[in-house]
């Protein structure tokens, strides 16, 4: 049976370790606030861009707008995969679940070259003890230089596919759902799947169509390569808060749980020294 002092100690280490999740919690729900309201405001702007890449395409459809290369569809021998995961851990299964996406992903594509762009440091150090082909590693980016990261990450991936280097890119991320709720994604970005044009919209164009097409094409990409670290983040931010305020109240129960194991220590070591007491009275007499 521990002593009273290793229960008293256990008890000052477990709230000890509970302050810091409250902590970690607190500051997971502000960076949360931050990041819900970047995404809140990228969904417009990816929907208002998916609307005019339609009509655009339906009015470029007769100038051979299927010849953009970034439209072109081969047979996928070589594939890109950008998995985004996080530079931290203690965040549930937020980064496990992408790993094992991304080997199911390869595992499903055996007769496929595989090579990974790998966005966070969580999946870097896994992939980076594997046998697989890495085409580059992005750790610890800054908020402020995100789209600029984004951005480049995106035109390295249109650069491979126009060269017919690649065959497809796809982005595996975890998609902000809720505070409780992620959804693992898996996006095909290249090719680019033109979407079904909606209710038409009457455009008048200065430039032809096609023109358009093709310079907004690459703007698409980056969209979505930037909305997919966007909602990974927030994605994060949730997955954490969560897991903290799950060891937070565990650490409150296993609080509790030792107070009272120690209670009954303490009371059954005073009842062994009141019977010593008494027995020795009686004895004497």
């Amino acid at each position: 049976m521990p002593s009273l002092i290793d229960i008293r100690r256990r008890i000052r280490s477990v709230k000890n370790t509970q302050q810091i999740t409250r902590a970690m919690k607190m500051v997971s729900a502000a960076k949360l606030r931050r990041a819900q309201d970047r995404v809140i405001s990228a969904r417009p702007y990816g929907a208002m861009l998916r609307q005019m890449l339609a009509s655009i395409a339906a009015a470029a459809s007769d100038e051979g707008a299927a010849g953009n290369p970034l439209l072109a569809r081969r047979e996928e021998k070589h594939v890109l995969l950008v998995l985004v995961t996080a530079d931290k851990g203690l965040a549930g299964a937020f980064n496990t679940n992408l790993i094992k996406g991304a080997q199911q992903f390869v595992s499903e594509r055996a007769g496929a070259e595989v090579t990974f762009e790998l966005v966070g440091r969580k999946g870097r150090d896994f992939f980076r003890k594997r046998q697989v082909r890495i085409s580059g590693e992005h750790v610890t980016i800054p908020p402020a230089a995100l789209h600029e990261e984004t951005v480049a990450i995106a035109g390295k991936a249109m650069e491979q596919f126009r060269d017919e280097r690649i065959d497809a890119v796809y982005l595996l991320f975890n998609e902000f759902k809720s505070v409780m709720s992620q959804k693992l994604t898996l996006r095909r970005v290249l090719p680019v799947e033109l979407p079904a044009e909606g209710e038409p919209v009457d455009y008048i164009f200065e430039q032809p169509p096609a023109e358009l097409l093709g310079a907004l094409l690459p703007r698409y990409v980056e969209t979505e390569f930037y909305r997919a670290l966007l909602e990974s983040t927030a994605a994060e931010h949730a997955a954490r808060m969560t897991a903290m305020e799950a060891a937070t109240s565990n650490a409150s129960e296993m609080i509790d749980k030792l107070t009272l194991y120690m209670n009954r220590v303490r009371q059954a070591s005073i009842t062994k020294e009141i019977i010593e007491v008494v027995s020795g009275a009686a004895s004497a007499e």
